[in-house]
C-alpha cells in the first residue's frame, strides 16, 4: 500500500490543485504573486507532510506528529 492510496492525501492532492488555479485566476494582479505563493506552497506542504508522515509510519511518534491534526491545536 502506497500513500497514494490513503483517501486523506486524495484530498489534499485535489485541494492543493484545486487552490493552484484559484490562485492564478482569481487573485488581484498585486497579489499574484506574494499572496499566490504563499498560499500555494502552504497548500502543497499538507500533501508533503502526509507523504512524509507515511514514510515513518513505523516510528508511532513520528507518524503522529505528522498526520494528527490534533497535534496542531
Amino acid at each position: 500500500m502506497s500513500y497514494r492510496n490513503q483517501i486523506i492525501w486524495q484530498l489534499a492532492r485535489q485541494n492543493a490543485v484545486e487552490i493552484h488555479k484559484m490562485t492564478l485566476t482569481k487573485l488581484p494582479k498585486f497579489e499574484l504573486y506574494e499572496v499566490g505563493s504563499q498560499i500555494r506552497r502552504s497548500s502543497k506542504s499538507v500533501c508533503s507532510n502526509i507523504v512524509e508522515g507515511y514514510g515513518r509510519r513505523k516510528y508511532k511518534g513520528d507518524y503522529i506528529k505528522f498526520t494528527d491534526c490534533n497535534v496542531l491545536q
